[in-house]
């Protein structure tokens, strides 16, 4: 084995990981490549995404042209249990989930970095741009942004815990996308023009809709379509098919344009509203996870983003009790989306993030921490 040690390199077939892959190994590590099989055979056909067949093959051809070994791991009852499950379960309950971030979680780096010790490996590396580095001074491992911000990829790594962090390399985090493209090429990487993938990898062609009802017969419920004032202006086809901020295929008919603001499980309502309905500079956030701290101190001033294509917004983020915070921004934002994420940053540092809660559920958090304070 190299004295760098062995590193496994998770390989989706697409340039990225393939270029992390290839830069290990140039820098002495022992590499094995690793792709994760996590959907049925007969599914994966039909898909070029991540992890389908023609991904399986396009990364073993980059292992053989590089040099190292490659192996096909089945992951498939692991993901479907832990990210396909959850994302049926959050759209049964109102809620629009972000599955990408669910996979790094539970799957990328928990059950892959469990496997990765079987196979005798100290680290897991893969192709997301963002940076790791020890703190010192806090003896913590911290979570950055990469150089090339057109790129980072670090609001949807806000989960990984310490051991994680410690046992991870992100090999591109301090290039650009063209550098790496660059790299492909001067390699001679059948990859190199790849174009990267923009879906979600289990969801045939986008159509959320379509999966949905299929997985889940019982989530194409109809129900009907409320204005903010709570007058019936239609019915829905089901409140899964429909997320904060939606404006097509509402089939309904309005004086001006309409857009999603609110799904309300409780009443199996889609209530809609004006585009100034959707803004707000509050939110409440679960199941959050620190990085810089075990715990948060009162409340700190953060930037903060409610999903990955935007631009972070001065914010304060108080802590709840509970592993809850509440996050108010400087300028209102728009279409917070409960089960979504917010992630929280300081300068290039990711602070960490939690799970935007619904309506229902920010209540019962802010009265059970008004219960503790002595407020309630």
């Amino acid at each position: 084995m190299s004295a760098r040690g062995r590193v496994v390199a998770a390989m989706s077939g697409g340039v990225d990981s393939s270029v992390a892959a290839a830069m290990l190994k140039r820098q002495g590590y022992d590499v094995i490549g690793v792709t994760m099989q996590i959907w049925p055979d007969s599914a994966a056909s039909r898909s070029g995404g991540c992890c389908s067949l023609s991904a399986v093959e396009d990364a073993r051809r980059v292992a053989n042209t590089i040099g190292i070994s490659h192996y096909a791991l089945n992951l498939q009852a692991e993901f479907e249990k832990l990210v396909i499950d959850d994302f049926v379960r959050e759209y049964r309950a109102g809620r629009t989930p972000n599955p990408c971030i669910r996979c790094n979680q539970f799957v990328k780096f928990d059950v892959l970095l469990q496997r990765a010790s079987s196979l005798g490996a100290d680290r897991i590396a893969t192709g997301h741009y963002a940076r790791i580095e020890f703190d010192r001074e806090s003896e913590r491992w911290l979570l950055k942004r990469a150089l090339d911000m057109s790129k980072d990829q670090s609001y949807a790594l806000y989960t990984m815990t310490q051991e994680q962090l410690g046992r991870t390399l992100f090999p591109l985090g301090g290039q650009t996308k063209q550098e790496t493209r660059a790299a492909a090429a001067e390699l001679g990487l059948s990859v190199a023009e790849k174009p990267d993938s923009q879906e979600i990898c289990f969801v045939p062609d986008n159509k959320y809709g379509g999966f949905l009802a299929a997985a889940a017969p019982d989530l194409v419920r109809p129900g009907p379509v409320l204005d903010t004032s709570g007058n019936v202006l239609g019915r829905h086809k089901g409140i899964a098919f429909y997320t904060i901020g939606q404006r097509k295929g509402l089939g309904i008919a309005a004086s001006h344009p309409m857009y999603v603001v609110e799904i309300d499980k409780s009443s199996n309502a889609v209530v809609v509203g004006a585009n100034s309905d959707l803004y707000g500079d509050d939110l409440v956030a679960k199941d959050v996870n620190l990085i810089g701290a075990d715990t948060l101190s009162g409340c700190v001033v953060v930037s903060a983003k409610i999903r990955y294509n935007m631009q972070d917004s001065p914010a304060k983020a108080c802590s709840l009790g509970g592993g809850a915070i509440r996050v108010r921004f400087e300028t209102p934002q728009r279409a917070v989306t409960p089960g979504q994420s917010v992630v929280l940053y300081q300068d290039e540092v990711v602070v960490g993030g939690g799970i935007i809660a619904s309506r229902n559920e920010a209540d019962e958090i802010l009265a059970s921490a008004g219960r503790l304070a002595g407020l309630v």
